[in-house]
C-alpha cells in the first residue's frame, strides 16, 4: 500500500502523527509509537514493528515500546480513536473554549475522577497520562479527586492551566521526556514524572508520591494536591 507513494506532508492531530501520501493514501501513528529519521542504515535499531526506506537512501523507522497503533489506509479508516482525533476540537485550538470545556463535564458522570475526565474515552484529543501529571499538579488538583467535588473557579481554573500548560509543551517542542524524529528530547522539563519523582516537590519541597492507577502511573504532591 505504501511502496512507491510520495509523502506530501504530515500534520499532528490529537494523539496522531498523520502522513499524507499522494493517492489518497495515509499513514497513521497514534499515541505510543516512536518515529525516527536515519540517516544511514547503521543507524537502524535491531528491532522496529516498520521500515520505510525513502528515495535519497534515508530511513523513517516505527517502532513500539509497549503499545501503539500503525494505520495505513485510502480514504477515510472508520477508526473511534483515530476520528475523534480529527473531529473533535483540539486544547491547542480557538474552538476548545471555556464552553466547550464545560459542556464535556455536562456530558460526563458527575463521579468521574479527574484523570479519567480529562484522559480517558478520547475527550480531549491528545491528552494523555504523560502531560496530566503536570497539569493536575499546576492546577493543585489530586488525580482521583471526583470532578463532583469541583467548585466552578477549580473548574475554570484546571481550564486554563491546561490550555496554557499544552500551549508550552507545544511551543517548546514536547517533553523532555520524550524525543523527535532526530532522536532530541522536548524543551519542556516536566515537574512530575518517573524521572522526577524521587526529587522534592518543586513548590513545597515534600515527598512526591507515585502510584498506579487506572491503568498508568500518577505522580502527585498530597501537600499540594489534597484529596478532597
Amino acid at each position: 500500500m505504501l511502496t512507491g507513494h510520495r509523502i506530501v506532508s504530515a500534520a499532528g492531530c490529537g494523539a496522531f502523527v498523520i502522513l499524507e501520501l499522494d493517492d489518497d493514501t495515509r499513514l497513521a501513528l497514534s499515541d505510543g509509537v516512536n518515529l525516527r529519521l536515519c540517516v544511514e542504515q547503521a543507524a537502524l535499531p535491531n528491532r522496529y514493528q516498520l521500515l520505510l526506506t525513502l528515495d535519497d537512501g534515508r530511513f523513517l523507522v516505527v517502532t513500539v515500546a509497549m503499545y501503539g497503533g500503525i494505520l495505513a489506509f485510502k480514504g477515510r479508516l472508520d477508526n473511534p480513536y483515530l476520528q475523534g482525533a480529527v473531529e473533535k476540537p483540539s486544547p491547542l485550538d480557538e474552538a476548545f473554549d471555556a464552553d466547550h470545556f464545560e459542556r464535556l463535564r455536562a456530558d460526563s458522570r458527575a463521579n468521574l475522577s479527574v484523570k479519567a475526565f480529562l484522559a480517558t474515552e478520547q475527550r480531549i484529543p491528545g491528552l494523555g497520562n504523560g502531560v496530566l501529571q503536570d497539569i493536575l499538579f499546576q492546577a493543585g488538583i489530586h488525580p482521583k479527586r471526583k470532578m463532583n467535588t469541583l467548585g466552578d473557579a477549580a473548574f475554570e481554573n484546571l481550564f486554563r492551566v491546561l490550555k496554557s500548560l499544552l500551549a508550552e509543551m507545544t511551543r517548546l517542542g514536547g517533553r523532555d521526556t520524550e524525543k523527535d524524529l532526530f532522536g532530541n528530547p522536548g524543551g519542556y522539563r516536566v515537574l512530575l514524572s518517573k524521572n522526577t519523582w524521587s526529587e522534592p516537590c518543586p513548590r513545597c519541597g515534600g515527598g512526591i508520591v507515585r502510584e498506579a492507577y487506572m491503568g498508568g502511573t500518577v505522580y502527585f504532591c498530597p501537600a499540594c494536591q489534597p484529596l478532597e
